[in-house]
């Protein structure tokens, strides 16, 4: 006879993240889009900590709708407000709108209208952050006749774009990374047979390479504007090494010092404030390369492939960035031998300083040594001074009494039996105070 399975299936008490660590490889799912598709991406920039604010911001679009909001532990989602599709996407320091919506794409002008123009305009205007990217995209039917390259160029904003064939064959893309009067750049796609999450995952690829190419570039100005500022720095280095090799004073010593100081400062404080913004820059760069392997891109004759477009204009620009971060830690680096030259120079002068001060002291002993020498002599004659006059006074007193006591003959022969006397136990009590003494031999 069998055993009945148990209602559930036992396992161990789970870890505490276990859940959500789990559903992070499904966060932020592609949408499925089936051409014709009109599409606008934008990307705001909003520092950290924003996510509170733009996830308001998006439950009051959703109040209006009647849709139901994300949660506030969601930092994705994807919605279907009926005129048009949002997927949302909050990330450390920007945040996507990413509208769709399927409509009939005009034959001479397709950006003539976009997906972004059924929002109500109140709403993106008052969007939360600073607009960083902007796109218009258009996805064209299979069955259509794909446009040439003269209708492509009439239709993007710039003469100058990317183009390649995507997806295995699947599609053509082309992409301008330009700004058009309306402020937003413009991506063409023909389908030559993409599946829906195929599309998807295509144009959310086009999008990331735009939005995370201005998420790099942010790192530029910052760059440009450093450079001149390390340069100053440099130049202040050069000085203060100069000058450490003139030291006469050491009033000279404490003022290089004091500069050397303000200026390590000085490099910390340009660390700081670019030490984030160039590592995301890094980050976001390496990103733009993923996303266009992704592409699988094949050429189209004529035109620039993506990675060609890229490597021209982004690369560049982020070599500048590597150049200025290369600089900044080569300039700390050459501070901080600096400051310990310096600190080494003042190091072996103070030695210096301790050697002759000791030298001083040794010979303040030895002549105090010598003056004890002089008063302990001085000092014996006293004592024998005193003494021959005790040795006086008893002879006269024996005398006195009837004694035959030569008093002159006993007080003369009792002054070099006094001072030998004495001369010995205190040469005696000297020699045991010196053995006692730490680091001293024997000898006498």
């Amino acid at each position: 006879m069998s055993r009945a399975a148990p209602a559930t299936t036992p396992k161990p008490r789970d870890h505490a993240e276990r859940r959500r660590l789990s559903d992070e490889v499904h966060a932020r799912p592609f949408a499925h889009l089936t051409s014709p598709e009109q599409i606008t991406h934008l990307a705001l920039y909003t520092g950290e900590g924003s996510a509170h604010g733009d996830l308001a911001h998006l439950n009051a679009l959703c109040a209006r709708y009647g849709v139901t909001p994300p949660t506030g532990e969601q930092h994705h989602a994807l919605l279907d407000f009926g005129e048009f599709r949002l997927k949302w996407e909050c990330h450390t320091e920007f945040t996507s709108y990413t509208f769709f919506r399927a409509a009939r794409l005009p034959g001479d002008e397709p950006f003539a209208h976009s997906a972004i123009d059924a929002v109500p305009r109140d709403w993106v205007d008052d969007l939360p952050g600073e607009l960083l990217a902007a796109l218009k995209l258009v996805v064209e039917p299979a069955g259509k006749r794909p446009r040439g390259g003269d209708a492509i160029g009439r239709a993007l904003s710039s003469r100058n774009f990317a183009a390649a064939t995507v997806a295995g064959g699947a599609a053509s893309a082309y992409m301008d990374f330009a700004i058009d009067a309306q402020g937003y750049g413009r991506v063409v796609v023909q389908d030559r047979g993409l599946r829906p999450r195929q599309a998807g995952r295509l144009v959310q690829r086009l999008m990331e390479i735009e939005t995370y190419r201005m998420m790099a570039l942010l790192a530029l100005p910052l760059a440009q504007a450093r450079g001149a500022e390390l340069t100053r720095m440099g130049n202040r280095l050069t000085d203060i090494t100069q000058r450490m090799t003139a030291i006469r004073q050491p009033e000279d010593e404490r003022q290089l010092l004091v500069d050397i100081t303000a200026l390590s400062a000085d490099v910390e404080r340009v660390a700081a404030e670019t030490q984030y913004r160039f590592a995301a820059a890094n980050a976001y760069s390496a990103l733009v390369q993923r996303r266009i392997e992704e592409l699988r891109e094949q050429r189209i004759e004529g035109f620039q492939t993506f990675e060609e477009f890229i490597e021209r204009r982004l690369t560049p620009a982020m070599r500048t960035v590597h150049a200025i971060r290369d600089r900044l830690e080569t300039l700390s680096r050459r501070v901080t031998r600096a400051s310990q030259l310096l600190r080494t120079r003042v190091e072996i002068e103070v030695e210096s300083q301790n050697r002759d001060l000791l030298s001083s002291m040794d010979n303040r002993a030895h002549m105090q040594l010598r003056m004890q020498e002089t008063v302990e002599g001085l000092s014996l004659a006293a004592i024998t001074y005193y003494a021959v006059g005790l040795v006086n006074y008893g002879a006269e007193a024996l005398a006195a009494a009837g004694w035959a006591v030569p008093v002159n003959v006993v007080t003369g022969l009792s002054i070099p039996l006094i001072a030998g006397g004495g001369f010995f136990v205190t040469r005696r009590i000297r020699r045991r105070i010196r053995d006692a003494a730490p680091g001293t031999g024997a000898g006498g």
